[in-house]
């Protein structure tokens, strides 16, 4: 939720990843949000129609989710549809070599970031394989009897 999904993609095609890969990875994490989204739409449809989803045993729970599946199924089938028609008509995938209006680039702070976190793992490594640390556990003395 912190990167967008234009810079996620970039950064995956900087990783050298093919841009089919990234394209549906990208459209993946932006599709997700709007499926969740659909999901609860037609579930507040349903139950205002009377739908009880928590009510009876299993069986009865997982029929009562059909009205929920059929609607969200036929929502994803359009919009896939309406992106493959998108792609065509934007010609995806005519030419080998791409290019970018904006490169990323590391910035002092995405340096320090690195280098604070590979000091800190390897000072954890450290401290979890050399450290002897105190144990909290106190031994409890059991009285003998005999």
């Amino acid at each position: 939720m912190t990167t967008s999904a234009d810079d996620l993609g970039l950064a995956l095609e900087q990783a050298h990843i093919p841009y089919v890969i990234s394209f549906t990875f990208t459209t993946a994490v932006r599709l997700v949000p709007t499926m969740a989204v659909d999901a609860q739409t037609v579930v507040d449809a349903q139950r205002s129609r009377g739908l009880e989803l928590d009510k009876g045993n299993f069986l009865k729970r997982v029929k009562n989710y059909i009205p929920i599946l059929i609607p969200l199924i036929i929502s994803a089938i359009r919009r896939s549809v309406e992106l493959a028609e998108a792609l065509e008509a934007r010609a995806f995938g005519a030419s080998k070599h791409r290019t970018v209006i904006v490169t990323l680039r590391m910035k002092p702070t995405d340096y320090l970031v690195t280098i604070f976190t590979f000091v800190g793992l390897f000072v954890a490594t450290y401290v979890y394989f050399y450290v002897t640390l105190p144990s909290l556990v106190i031994p409890i003395q059991i009285p003998r009897l005999f």
